[in-house]
């Protein structure tokens, strides 16, 4: 399925969970209408509900490259070899940029498929792109810094960027790819605490995911410490002391480190490049 070319479209190649929630970003934000969003996976029925609001969808990565200049890789690691040899033929260096979201593949690795002059830009979003509230790392050599600001541009659009050494990110895919999981984990442990305190579970999950908000809006919009916060609401001999205290008693913290730790060596093994 060939589409005309334009400039302003972009190809999502794997409309995963995370190929998805770009593409509905992109669209949520006003950067780009429907159909200048082309998404492609291998079984298109999945994403039909696409296709019927407007997105180009098919299986035809070297197809969805063709019609357009801006390309975002977003399949699984283990097959990531087989998706760049299916459209390196077709990838321009004068044309094209390419954009990795790829947990664990270097741009070293990427650019053996695609040759030694694409722009090659690694962008590591998480799933709250689809609400425009991403936390999305980019890295890109030092060669390619105006392909880094396009990308920077386009991933603004859904939420927060912020530009890293590549080195970092792999640490980036378990802080906040990974990290969306674990946040939402603690936003559970307090609507199932709300529960046994005597509130109905809807009311519990309301109560613990707006409490949730409202105190990552404390540190991101004030710039303050957690701590500074913390200390805000605690007084002497007080309940909130008294819970925090139980909860490092229980490894809380310890806990909450030892999981974005052992995720970012996941991370680094997902991709093996032969």
């Amino acid at each position: 399925m060939r589409h005309p070319t334009s400039s302003a479209s972009v190809a999502i190649l794997g409309a995963g969970n995370i190929g998805r929630a770009i593409a509905e970003g992109l669209v949520a934000a006003g950067s780009h209408a429907p159909g200048e969003v082309h998404v492609t996976r291998r079984h298109t029925e999945r994403v039909a509900d696409l296709a019927g609001r407007g997105f180009p969808v098919s299986s035809d990565n070297p197809g969805a490259v063709a019609a357009c200049d801006t390309v975002i890789v977003a399949v699984q690691p283990q097959a990531l070899d087989a998706v760049l040899a299916d459209i390196a033929p077709h990838v321009d260096a004068g044309r094209h940029l390419l954009v990795s979201v790829v947990s664990g593949a270097s741009i070293a690795a990427i650019r053996r498929h695609v040759g030694p002059d694409v722009a090659i830009v690694r962008a590591m979003p998480n799933t709250a792109v689809a609400l425009r509230e991403s936390m999305t790392c980019l890295a890109a050599e030092p060669a390619h810094a105006g392909a880094l600001d396009r990308v920077a541009a386009l991933f603004r659009a859904v939420g927060a960027t912020l530009v890293v050494e590549e080195e970092h990110m792999v640490p980036a895919t378990a802080l906040c790819a990974c990290g969306v999981a674990f946040f939402l984990r603690a936003v559970r442990a307090a609507c199932q605490g709300g529960i046994e305190i005597g509130f109905h579970p809807d009311e519990a999950l309301r109560m613990a995911a707006q409490t949730a908000l409202g105190a990552a809006a404390l540190v991101r919009d004030q710039g303050r410490h957690p701590e500074r916060e913390i200390d805000s609401v605690t007084t002497p001999r007080g309940c909130t002391i008294a819970g925090l205290n139980e909860m490092e008693h229980r490894g809380f913290s310890s806990a909450f480190i030892k999981g974005i730790t052992t995720s970012a060596v996941k991370a680094e093994s997902l991709y093996a490049d032969d």
